[in-house]
Parts: structure tokens; sequence; C-alpha cells
């Protein structure tokens, strides 16, 4: 038997759930003409090229974070903090004191 689209219902029914959208456009593919899927490989493109490519944000990001990490104001930030964090936590331990 040779499934179509007209059959989705028949299939969703026997296989006792719903087909998923891939699924779906799948079986609707296979009754495309040649011509028809060239058109949709060409829509694809299309969506595709307009896609915002999430690598190159990545990069910049990364390549900021880097910078920003090796900044002078931002190591000595970070040796102010663990200064501070080691006066705390000698301030925090008990002294010994001579009885």
């Amino acid at each position: 038997m040779l499934l179509t689209v007209a059959h989705l219902p028949e299939l969703e029914a026997v296989m006792g759930k719903r087909l998923t959208d891939r699924e779906k456009l799948f079986f609707k593919l296979d009754r495309l003409s040649d011509n028809e899927v060239q058109e949709l490989l060409e829509y694809v493109s299309i969506m595709e090229s307009m896609k915002p490519d999430n690598s190159e944000e990545r990069a910049i990001e990364d390549e900021l974070l880097m910078l920003l990490a090796s900044a002078r104001e931002n190591r000595r930030a970070r040796q102010v903090y663990e200064w501070e964090y080691s006066r705390r936590q000698a301030e925090t331990r008990p002294s010994h004191t001579r009885p």
C-alpha cells in the first residue's frame, strides 16, 4: 500500500499516536513533483541564508569576555576582592590568646 497525505489520519489511528510535523512533511514531500521539490529546496535555502549566524556572535562575545577579563581594571578588581576575602577570613578566625 502506497502511503499518501490522505492516509495520514488512518496512519495516526493505527499507530496510536499523532504524527510529528516532520513525519507529515515527509509524506507530503513524497507526493511532490521534481519541479516542486526543487522550488521547495530553493525556498529552504533562502530561509537558511536569512537565519542569523550565531557562531559569529559567540566568537565576538568570547573575544569581548577575554578582553574584559584581561583588562587592567578587572585584574585589579579581582586582586582587591581576593584581599578582602582574605581579610574577612582572618577576622572570622578565632584568635589565639594567652591565658
